[in-house]
């Protein structure tokens, strides 16, 4: 089986100033054990502090992203940040289709697959998050939900660019609640989801695409969550905003 390489990923949301920020970020960093080698670690500040936080970063082996990003590269878009605006502030990944995104903002899978191509097309790595609400999981609809999502947000984006593509699941339902999907439910879902990407494309795009679990993830579950066999990393909100306990998930054993 293809040994992919973890993912910790911290959402900021709209949290943190300038220097809370570059604060955090250097306490996070801080925080990571030198000695691994088989994960990765990823901060999304807010835009307003991208550029700030990457120069805290530069050289401590940790990646940043925006929390979204427009399909354009320039023009009459208020409000949005392109590509190139992310790499110029020294992000090389962009956060797209988050639940927030699509249920406060009402963002179709239309417009996040826009997103995501454009990001792709701008050189960036792509996390597309996708997930249900809890009407829809008591309605036994879970998978119908998250194959409409992949498939539409994922329409055009070929073999090749999947290198670049990262699979986010995040139940609506566990999205800052304090609930979380039990270890069973999350690999039951991130199973079907690598299945999903065998069905599209083909094996070798399953086996080696990254696929996250987000939804209230934190020091007490992250260990049983990352021993699943096809959860391979995690999108974390409440719990990237401080550095121990970031830190705690990052060192997850």
């Amino acid at each position: 089986m293809t040994k992919r390489k973890a993912l910790m990923a911290g959402n900021w949301k709209m949290n943190m100033n300038a220097v809370e920020g570059c604060r955090l970020a250097a306490d996070v960093a801080a925080q990571c054990n030198k000695g691994y080698d088989d994960r990765e670690v990823l901060l999304a500040p807010p835009f307003t502090i991208l550029s700030e936080v990457s120069h805290a970063l530069e050289g401590k082996g940790i990646l940043t992203a925006s929390q979204n990003v427009c399909w354009e590269e320039n023009g009459a878009f208020t409000g949005e940040i392109a590509p190139n605006m992310v790499k110029d502030a020294g992000g090389s990944a962009a956060i797209v289709g988050h639940s927030e995104r699509r249920h406060i903002f009402g963002e179709s899978n239309e417009m996040i697959n826009k997103r995501v191509k454009g990001g792709l097309a701008g050189g960036l790595m792509i996390i597309l998050c996708i997930g249900e609400t809890l009407e829809e999981r008591e309605a036994d609809r879970t998978f119908t939900v998250l194959e409409e999502q992949v498939r539409k947000g994922l329409d055009g984006v070929d073999t090749g660019q999947m290198e670049k593509i990262v699979i986010a699941y995040e139940p609506v339902w566990a999205i800052g609640t304090g609930k979380t999907a039990s270890k069973e439910q999350a690999q039951e879902v991130h199973a079907f989801l690598r299945g999903l990407l065998d069905r599209i494309y083909e094996k070798d795009v399953a086996d080696t695409t990254r696929i996250l679990y987000g939804g209230s993830v934190k020091p007490a579950n992250v260990n049983e969550l990352m021993a699943q066999p096809d959860i391979d990393g995690a999108l974390v909100g409440g719990a990237a905003l401080k550095a121990d306990s970031f830190g705690s998930i990052i060192n997850f054993q």
